[in-house]
């Protein structure tokens, strides 16, 4: 039985503590994506790379829960967006920028540095672009590959090369400094890439959904190291192979609507 007193069957103090907990949950996701980025660099300190690049994959995965639980509990505030900014720049900024700079880059001395600041300069401006643009962005497409993508990049390959490949001192540098610069531009570019939000797991299609997953499950269970940096690198390449392929759509398809050449007049004395 309801009374006057009640709201929603629900007395206020109730609600309010429900409302509070909500709020309060996608904040811890996003405390412990602030911990892992700590963790990372601390390891980093410590020389143990290994153990810096598994910490940034734990800072994405609560990075992906927190904004998911916030969007589907509704409970995404302005305090939110900016607490997880200063979280992800921790995170995916700095921490991976030590990493790189530690594991690859310290023997160029300033040039070193200079690539580890242009990474963690373009992405807090990545960062500060996505909150400016946050409302008015289009929800299918990020524009710029995001923070956490170039930092997953970055980590993936630490754990592959430490596993499988084994970089020599001669190819290393200069293949991370490379790969640092691009991921640098990339952050701060205007090329779309695909948010992953237009998903709708609807008739049929969840069933495919599920296969799809399974069988990315089993390739990560399989072979880790290789399965998770194919993973990150594709993603960061896609948006490149997008950019490329609507470039050559709007070549052709301009010829195709000019038509065939038309025979040239000869002009008159």
């Amino acid at each position: 039985m309801r009374t006057p007193f009640m709201k929603g069957g629900k007395f206020p103090r109730e609600e309010n503590r429900r409302r509070r907990a909500i709020y309060l949950i996608p904040n811890l996701l996003t405390t412990g994506n602030l911990f892992s980025g700590l963790f990372s660099i601390l390891s980093v300190f410590n020389a143990n790379y290994v153990a810096a690049a598994i910490a940034i994959m734990v800072a994405l995965v609560f990075d992906v829960l927190d904004g998911k639980s916030a969007r589907w509990t509704h409970s995404t505030s302005q305090f939110g967006v900016e607490y997880d900014s200063l979280a992800d720049l921790v995170s995916f900024g700095v921490a991976p920028g030590l990493l790189i700079y530690s594991w690859a880059l310290s023997s160029h001395g300033m040039l070193g540095s200079a690539v580890m600041f242009a990474f963690v300069a373009c992405g807090a401006l990545r960062l500060a672009r996505y909150n400016v643009m946050v409302v008015s962005s289009e929800s299918k497409y990020f524009t710029g590959l995001p923070i956490p993508a170039a930092a997953s990049v970055i980590a993936t390959l630490v754990v592959f090369d430490h596993h499988i490949v084994r970089m020599g001192a001669e190819v290393k540098p200069l293949l991370i400094l490379i790969m640092t610069l691009t991921l640098a531009f990339l952050m701060v570019s205007t090329v779309k890439y695909r948010s992953f939000k237009d998903l709708q797991f609807r008739g049929g299609r969840h069933f495919n959904y599920l296969v799809w997953a399974i069988l990315a499950l089993m390739l990560v269970a399989a072979r880790p190291q290789l399965t998770l940096f194919l993973l990150a690198a594709g993603y960061a390449v896609s948006g490149i192979i997008d950019k490329a392929v609507s470039l050559l759509a709007k070549t052709f398809g301009k010829r195709a609507a000019a038509g065939p050449d038309q025979p040239v007049l000869e002009q008159k004395d």
